[in-house]
């Protein structure tokens, strides 16, 4: 049984709404620290301000690249990690193109993963590449997980919480099967209770998005 801090070490803690303001993300990284989260996801537009929140602490800052349609260049979405990460941005999440995945142009889409990884790696910085399965085949799931295996981000990612359906615990049992140990694999989007969390992490899902991270904790304690 995983122990609760090892379960609140899971937790991406999120805020990724287009109204949250300045004291949204002074709460958002408030209730981090009292959860003893792994990060708070938030739009590039927060990074320098929930890094000063953060000092000192050992919660990641995570930026969402591209979010949450990925449709946007290339070079725009480059020229967006490189400003998240030089306002002090620990982890990447990126969206893939979905219509070049849905086209099944792979060399695209390699392409991409290959140029932000790369850029993740060389600063030393997390990379999650974000699929948004909702759109997508199931073989379409298995050939994205294939190039992640080739190309080694940190994670792939289900969904951004934005599409017409969240994390599905049978994706990321098809992603895990593919990466095996060779890359992690991160669930979000309508986790919002311990029972669903737990079914993703036996899924094989070693980190958890979500903003209803005190919900889940809840729950957990109380199956105890």
């Amino acid at each position: 049984m995983i122990t609760r801090k090892e379960l609140a070490k899971m937790f991406d803690h999120t805020l990724l709404k287009p109204y949250a303001t300045k004291e949204d993300f002074i709460k958002l990284c408030d209730e981090a620290k009292e959860l003893g989260a792994a990060m708070v996801a938030i739009n590039s537009v927060a990074v320098k301000f929930c890094k000063q929140q953060l000092e000192g602490t050992d919660i990641h800052v995570g930026a969402a690249i591209s979010f949450p349609l990925g449709q946007t260049t290339l070079d725009i979405k480059l020229a967006e990690t490189k400003q998240a990460i030089e306002d002090g941005a620990d982890e990447i999440d990126y969206v893939i193109n979905i219509g070049k995945a849905r086209m099944h142009d792979w060399d695209y889409i390699k392409k991409e993963m290959e140029s932000i990884v790369s850029i993740c790696k060389e600063n030393n910085v997390i990379s999650k590449v974000i699929f948004e399965n909702c759109y997508l085949e199931k073989d379409e799931i298995r050939q994205l997980a294939m190039i992640a295996k080739e190309v080694r981000p940190d994670y792939i990612k289900t969904s951004t919480g934005f599409g017409i359906s969240g994390a599905m615990v049978e994706d990321v049992k098809l992603m895990k099967s593919v990466v095996g140990d060779s890359v992690k694999v991160k669930a979000a989007g309508g986790i919002r209770d311990w029972q669903l969390c737990k079914k993703m992490i036996e899924a094989g899902a070693q980190r958890i998005g979500t903003s209803s991270s005190f919900a889940i904790l809840e729950g957990y304690d109380k199956e105890l």
